[in-house]
């Protein structure tokens, strides 16, 4: 079993809200719609700087900008986030059947890492971030090495996700996938347009899904 981590796995939005929301303050401008942030956040870094504060990514206060969210992030990392609903009952079942599990995320190991270690789980067995890969998701790389990680085929496992890229590098990889529509959803996007093998939309019904496949 595999899993992205912000927005499948974990949420971590109200995070991610605070540090936009300080990020426009500094910039003097009104709070905005905390929506439209957790809408966004499975879009990186870039995505809400741009959403957060009107920027274009080749504008030559961008970079700045964008490591500014970042140091405000590290400030707050794991102070808000959780586990989804039914997220730690499904990994105790994994365990007791006997069923690896491991996260393949495009959060940079300094985040993914501290984050993991501050919330309510049982350790990862196997966590590929970018940084242990030459290509992130959606290329299939970062899912491959989970599964040399645990010693499976990749037709042999099954990859959830709330995001376009999470499905796509899934299907590359021959993985059977499941679209998280419980996660961070652009109000313009349709998970079942995803071409998911299924969709799940409460993630407490999630254990049931997996286990009766």
């Amino acid at each position: 079993m595999l899993f992205d981590l912000d927005g499948t796995l974990v949420d971590t939005a109200d995070e991610f809200v605070v540090v936009v929301q300080q990020l426009r303050a500094e910039h003097g401008m009104a709070a905005m719609d905390p929506l439209r942030i957790r809408a966004s956040v499975s879009n990186g870094a870039r995505a809400l700087v741009c959403l957060g504060l009107g920027l274009d990514p080749n504008d030559a206060i961008f970079e700045s900008k964008r490591l500014r969210l970042l140091e405000l992030y590290s400030e707050v990392l794991g102070s808000e986030a959780k586990p989804y609903p039914g997220i730690s009952l499904l990994l105790a079942e994994l365990a007791k059947r006997n069923i690896s599990w491991g996260v393949a995320t495009n959060k940079p190991r300094a985040y993914a890492e501290p984050l993991m270690a501050k919330i309510d789980l049982p350790p990862c067995p196997s966590l590929v971030c970018p940084d242990d890969v030459k290509d992130r998701k959606p290329h299939p790389e970062s899912l491959y090495r989970n599964c040399r990680d645990l010693g499976c085929a990749p037709h042999e496992a099954i990859y959830v996700g709330d995001h376009l890229r999470d499905i796509e590098a899934g299907k590359r990889a021959g993985m059977y996938t499941i679209a998280a529509a419980y996660g961070y959803i652009e109000a313009d996007d349709e998970p079942s347009s995803w071409g998911a093998d299924a969709l799940i939309s409460d993630s407490k019904n999630l254990a049931e899904l997996i286990f009766n496949l």
